[in-house]
């Protein structure tokens, strides 16, 4: 199968021989596989898994840590647009852990608060958290 992926951030990922996509959707973790149903779903922020055979026809696997965006399925070609993509190589491990315990602080903060809370504002801490994890978790996988 196809795959292309694009983002925002400039950063893209394209290949003709790909075995298998996995990213966590709105409904879940998804692995879409050739042949797969058309669909088009939203996408959680996560690590996506690809797995591909390079031109030697050895598999190889690439992550990236990714963000909000949508996947299309259609024909055994894959098309992703996320707001970011982000390769291990690209994590900023204290950046990531400092996003993270921010977030985690400002999210307390508004759940403890004792006016009414700005769910805007605890929407806003929840993604950074999300994000943060899912550059984390990218990291952790390639120590």
């Amino acid at each position: 199968m196809k795959i292309k992926i694009l983002s925002f951030s400039g950063e893209n990922f394209v290949h003709d021989d790909v075995i298998s996509l996995t990213v966590m959707t709105k409904s879940g973790e998804v692995t879409i596989l050739d042949s797969h149903a058309p669909m088009i779903v939203s996408i959680e922020p996560c690590v996506l898994y690809i797995r591909y055979n390079d031109e030697n026809n050895i598999v190889q696997r690439e992550d990236f840590a990714i963000w909000s965006g949508v996947v299309e399925v259609n024909n055994s070609q894959v098309k992703v647009m996320a707001d970011m993509l982000i390769d291990v190589e690209e994590v900023d491990l204290d950046q990531a852990e400092m996003a993270k315990k921010r977030a985690l602080e400002l999210m307390d903060q508004y759940k403890h608060a004792k006016d009414r809370v700005d769910m805007e504002k605890f929407i806003e801490a929840e993604d950074m958290l999300l994000k943060s994890i899912a550059q984390l978790k990218l990291y952790d996988l390639r120590k």
